[in-house]
């Protein structure tokens, strides 16, 4: 996954799930090229989780997939 699809995925998901572009600044939270470069070199089962919010972000290998509040994966 580039780093630009992971970025584009992981604000795609924050916004499906209904949290606003404008309410939150992603390079604050992570490094969404760090986050890559782990992602990429681990095995097929490393979960990152991180929060954005009061959502909750899971990401995969393979996958990006929020919970929002009250929700778990």
């Amino acid at each position: 996954m580039s780093d630009r699809s992971l970025l584009l995925e992981i604000v795609d998901v924050l916004e499906e799930q209904g949290l606003d572009h404008d309410a939150y600044q992603l390079h604050r939270v992570i490094d969404i090229e760090a986050l890559k470069q782990l992602v990429d070199s681990a095995s097929d089962d490393l979960e990152v989780r991180f929060s954005v919010g009061e959502f909750r972000v899971l990401a995969t290998k393979s996958e990006v997939r929020v919970a929002g509040p009250g929700n778990t994966f």
